[in-house]
């Protein structure tokens, strides 16, 4: 009589964690027989139903991918800042940092030099340069930094330009 009432307790018991187990499935779905087959259909009707994104236009041929080593601004600018050293390099990001650099005469001040790319386009107005200096003062760690408008600036823009235009032309005449 108790093996009776045991075996039908595991029994109830059993039927419950089975119970729990399919709620937690979700149930059954119906599935959809009009799927599409090729893979440029199945990911319109996903981001139509809203279960991914979209990056502007599915179907378009004329995507081009340009890699660090044939934009020539990218090129051009680590060319020219290779004596420096770098901390943070982002191709995808479109930014390169240098680690803070002075000069042997200079102890007290060092400068940092950030480019960001705006643009894959050779232009001036396609590439932003920053450069902060930081200035201590004594041996204690009393450092002022601020963003300085300098001739570095300049120059490495115009060295930057020009060394892109000529990598540009280089590159155009391989090609022919």
């Amino acid at each position: 009589m108790i093996l009776h009432k045991i075996l039908k307790t595991f029994k109830i018991s059993i039927f419950f964690v089975f119970i729990i187990a399919l709620q937690g499935c979700g149930g059954i779905k119906k599935v959809d027989k009009n799927i599409p087959i090729s893979g440029e259909e199945r990911a319109r009707k996903n981001v139509e139903e809203g279960r991914g994104i979209s990056l502007g236009g599915l179907g378009r041929s004329s995507t081009t991918y340009e890699f660090s080593t044939s934009n020539p601004m990218w090129k051009a600018t680590l060319e020219i800042l290779d004596f420096l050293p770098l901390s943070t390099v982002d191709y995808s990001g479109g930014i390169i940092i240098t680690d803070w650099y002075n000069d042997a005469q200079l102890q007290d001040t060092s400068i940092k030099i950030t480019v960001r790319f705006l643009s894959n386009e050779i232009g001036a107005n396609n590439i932003k340069i920053i450069v902060h200096e930081k200035n201590c003062k004594g041996k204690v760690n009393n450092c002022s930094v601020k963003e300085i408008d300098s001739k570095i600036k300049n120059e490495l823009l115009s060295q930057i330009l020009k060394s892109a235009s000529i990598l540009e032309k280089n590159k155009n005449s391989k090609k022919k």
